[in-house]
């Protein structure tokens, strides 16, 4: 299969997905992340092409430990608009890509990149089947699946758990593609959120405090939902999962097609 992951930033699959994309990966099936934006906005000292450059070496080096390609647009951080030219670029990936499978953003979320590229794609979903627009790159001749990444806002409606993977084998993957982003993760968000003073100097303790971090503990709903997909004696074993919501948009699966779609799950 081809699996496709687009985020906003130079980050967001990783975060998201990381520990999925690696399992695909390891699985044989190819797998690529987006970034919509160039990610010229996040951070506190460096800017402008300084800034998309080094944030692009770190999603190349994140790629090759996920076991990814990586392609990063060069739209501003903090700019993205859900216009027809973004929205015909979103349809010229999906198409070149061949996807089978595509991970955005839900809609609704705090920031205004993640709601648009999230736009982007659903507005894509049904017209990448659709030979007269964007004629330059030939239409899909099937709708791919299309889900969103897990997030904790509740309005207008939650997040549901749809399909729940177990990613304990490749965790410390997810963590070391995260360790990639150093611009990020031991700079800018610690920056933004008043941690600077508690990033770690060492290697070993970096990973050690990110997986503080960025624990992937699956809560009660997605406990459920590998419950559902693992069965419940292997569901108590999952230490780390990542979680995705069917989007209602493009291809709908049954549940022996969501199970070709996520074949890690056995």
């Amino acid at each position: 299969m081809k699996i496709l992951f687009i985020g906003a930033h130079p980050d967001d699959c990783e975060v998201y997905g990381g520990g999925t994309a690696a399992l695909f990966a390891k699985m044989g099936h190819q797998v690529k992340f987006i970034s919509v934006t160039n990610g010229n906005a996040g951070h506190h000292e460096l800017s402008g092409q300084a800034l998309v450059d080094r944030r692009r070496a770190e999603t190349q080096a994140a790629a090759q430990i996920l076991g990814a390609t990586y392609e990063v647009l060069d739209n501003d951080d903090g700019q993205l608009e859900p216009n027809v030219a973004n929205r015909n670029e979103i349809i010229r990936k999906i198409r070149g890509w061949q996807a089978d499978v595509v991970v955005t953003h839900r809609p609704n979320d705090y920031h205004p990149d993640h709601r648009y590229t999230s736009i982007l794609v659903q507005d894509a979903a049904y017209l990448v089947m659709v030979p007269n627009l964007v004629s330059d790159a030939p239409p899909l001749r099937h709708n791919p699946t299309f889900f969103y990444f897990a997030d904790h806002f509740q309005k207008p409606y939650p997040f549901s758990p749809d399909v729940a993977i177990d990613i304990s084998e490749t965790y410390e993957t997810k963590i070391r593609a995260l360790h990639a982003h150093t611009s990020q993760f031991y700079e800018w968000l610690p920056w933004i959120d008043s941690k600077s003073d508690q990033v770690p100097e060492t290697e070993e303790d970096r990973l050690n405090w990110l997986k503080q971090q960025w624990l992937c503990t699956p809560d009660e709903k997605t406990r459920q939902s590998l419950e559902k997909w693992y069965g419940a004696e292997y569901a108590t074993r999952v230490k780390q999962a990542e979680a995705f919501e069917l989007c209602e948009y493009g291809h709908q699966p049954d549940e022996e097609e969501v199970r070709r779609v996520f074949p890690m799950i056995g």
